[in-house]
């Protein structure tokens, strides 16, 4: 029987969603932080759960040919990167291994993953940042704590985001304007917020606790002296206690509060709020993989639940008859219609405001009958009112965009018995050196699987 703090030999026999290496000891799980697959090691129970245990090595007996030095001297105490200590070709296929197991295990398919395309660019690929703010410290999260710890450059983040990091900071300090603080409710900076883009563009939102900053003229200075491609600075106000980053009143400081970016030949208006794949050109492989999947010939009418600002709507809109975009943010809304509007499409595509739940089941009632629907659903995946909507509406091909293997075949396992059945699916790397991954998977009736 396992002990707390008891040392035992241990096999790595996996990889879990977290990144950790996994082992079974004594019957029992055991996930193993910084082991890596094949390895073996001697391995301290550091604690116990119902069923499961956690530990780290003590002793590394036997280390993985894929095992590296990791080249972040944060990596370790950030919560950021989870995958550092093995080199890319194994953080692929553990990534890939992770969808095809997630299908197996919990959707109940014998579906394989045989793909996953792989990123070109490993660093600095992010063009969205939010740094949590603490006294003294502007940076990351401690894994699985909210202790912010401090990190000058990141080598996930454009150097625009280090030197807009680095600016905010001196100000804060200068100025001594105090940092938020989540057990009391006081103070008065939450987050910084920084997007950017592929002209070299930055646009930096800071989260506040208040509708006003002290000093906001000196930080805009600042901030502009810091980045040359600074396109505006951006006030949000979040004054709720809740761990959701971004508040829902906005205000200028300075500049405009939108950025622009390409991506699959479109061009797209980003506010703040806005949801963006924060990997440009990986991004461009996944709505590939999606738009191959649809197997569009022009004549059809999509459906796209969680559409965001439209970029897979509008990538659909030029080989469909009709593109019907549901979104629950009013922002993201506003800028789909004005990116329609830019890119010639404002006939083809209509976007809808609300949950897409609701707004699915409201399409079904209106006698809509896409031939694709496509979800791009956050981390929870999908509500089981939306995929009976989805069913109801019985589209020849549904096709799922995941950032979440374990919901994803939550989700083919729901649709089984609403009559659709898995045929294909591939993974992508969007988020190299996390334990993130993507992934793009189509169904189709039942009746058509075979």
């Amino acid at each position: 029987m396992l002990k707390e703090g008891g040392i035992y030999p241990a096999v790595i026999e996996g990889c879990a969603s977290g990144g950790e290496g996994v082992a079974r000891i004594e019957g029992m799980a055991v996930f193993v932080r910084g082991a890596l697959r094949g390895e073996r090691a001697e391995v301290r129970i550091e604690h116990i759960g119902h069923s499961a245990a956690w530990g780290r090595i003590e002793r590394l007996c036997s280390p993985s040919p894929a095992r590296v030095e990791p080249d972040c001297p944060y990596f370790g105490r950030c919560g950021g990167c989870q995958l550092r200590h093995m080199t890319y070709a194994e953080e692929l296929e553990v990534k890939r291994r992770r969808v095809e197991d997630a299908l197996r295990r919990i959707g109940g398919t014998q579906l394989p993953v045989p793909v996953i395309h792989g990123a070109e660019n490993i660093l600095r690929y992010r063009n969205k940042v939010q740094f949590p703010v603490a006294q003294g410290a502007v940076g990351y999260y401690q894994g699985g704590t909210h202790q912010v710890v401090d990190i000058a450059d990141c080598l996930l983040q454009p150097e625009a985001d280090t030197a807009c990091r680095a600016a905010f900071k001196g100000w804060m300090e200068k100025f001594r304007v105090p940092a938020y603080e989540e057990r009391t409710g006081k103070g008065v900076l939450r987050h910084l917020f920084v997007r950017t883009n592929a002209a070299g563009e930055a646009l930096c939102c800071v989260v506040a606790n208040g509708k006003k900053l002290p000093y906001e003229g000196e930080l805009t200075h600042a901030l502009r002296a810091a980045v040359p491609g600074l396109a505006g600075v951006v006030l949000s106000v979040n004054t709720r206690k809740t761990n959701v980053i971004l508040g829902e009143e906005y205000r200028t400081l300075w500049g405009r509060d939108w950025l622009e970016e390409e991506l699959c030949g479109h061009v797209f208006r980003l506010s703040v709020p806005s949801f963006f794949q924060v990997n440009r050109e990986q991004t461009q492989v996944l709505y590939r993989r999606a738009l191959d999947f649809a197997a569009l010939t022009g004549g059809e009418t999509v459906v796209e639940l969680y559409c965001g600002i439209g970029t897979i709507s509008l990538t659909m809109a030029e080989q469909a008859r009709q593109v019907i975009g549901v979104e629950v943010v009013p922002q993201a809304v506003a800028d789909a219609q004005e990116n329609a509007r830019r890119g010639g499409l404002g006939d083809k595509t209509r976007f809808e405001c609300g949950d897409a739940a609701a707004l699915a089941a409201q399409l079904e009632g209106e006698g809509v009958r896409p031939d694709v629907v496509v979800v791009d659903p956050p981390r929870k995946g999908l509500a089981p009112e939306a995929a009976q909507a989805i069913a109801r509406m019985a589209p020849a091909r549904v096709v799922y965009v995941s950032c979440d293997p374990a919901t994803l075949a939550r989700d083919v396992k729901r649709f089984a018995p609403l009559g659709y059945a898995p045929v294909r699916a591939e993974a992508v790397d969007l988020f190299p050196r996390t334990a993130h991954v993507e992934s793009v998977l189509l169904l189709v009736p039942c009746g058509a699987a075979g």
